[in-house]
């Protein structure tokens, strides 16, 4: 665009500027996920021939949800997603080397006994990821834009485990505010916060997939 073109139209430059911005922010927060999605089976999208179209398959189902609404235009206050997988050594083991994360206390046991936690306990972040693995089952094409977050109990290799996300604010333009926690099989919450997400509707030619 000219200068000329930028002085008539300045909304397009504010646009364009926004836009190449918040590019920005979802490539650096897709980067920060791969561990997360390597860890419960997803492909990265980094496999393949140099130019060749990166597509992720669906890995083998090993998890559980339900969700209370079934369409992105019937979001509204109260509707849940319940997401429940069992975060095993496999698991562990998958995360550390995606993310590099090989802090002992996870992968150690002789390391992990001498701790204050009495043995080997799971990434912060891949506990977590179930509150992204739920997002995700939201109708329609959810976008992460934050997450707050407290971590109240360790969890070990082997536990099953819930995330439970409910609308608790509709902010309008697609936006919604929800609270985030995960339960161990106790029902003890061991992660709790609230994220903001954007929904959109998903690409015409294609099939959400679960």
């Amino acid at each position: 665009m000219s200068n000329n073109e930028s002085a008539a139209n300045p909304g397009r430059t504010i646009t364009k500027s926004w836009l190449e911005a918040s590019e920005h922010v979802l490539n650096s927060f897709v980067e920060a996920n791969r561990a997360s999605l390597a860890a419960f089976g997803f492909p990265t999208g980094t496999e393949g021939d140099e130019g060749a179209p990166k597509q992720v398959q669906q890995p083998t189902e090993t998890w559980s949800f339900e969700r209370s609404v079934e369409s992105p235009d019937d979001i509204s206050l109260g509707d849940t997603v319940e997401f429940t997988k069992t975060l095993t050594d496999a698991d562990v083991g998958a995360f550390a080397r995606a993310s590099g994360d090989t802090n002992p206390l996870h992968l150690n046991d002789e390391f992990a006994t001498q701790t204050r936690f009495g043995g080997r306990i799971v990434h912060g972040t891949l506990v977590s990821g179930l509150i992204s693995a739920a997002l995700a089952r939201l109708p329609g094409l959810t976008i992460y834009l934050s997450q707050d977050i407290s971590f109240k109990k360790p969890v070990e290799p082997g536990q099953t485990l819930t995330a439970v996300v409910e609308v608790i604010d509709v902010l309008g333009d697609d936006r919604y505010t929800l609270s985030t926690v995960v339960y161990d099989e106790d029902d003890q919450s061991v992660v709790e916060g609230e994220s903001t997400v954007l929904i959109d509707s998903p690409p015409a030619d294609t099939m959400e997939s679960e």
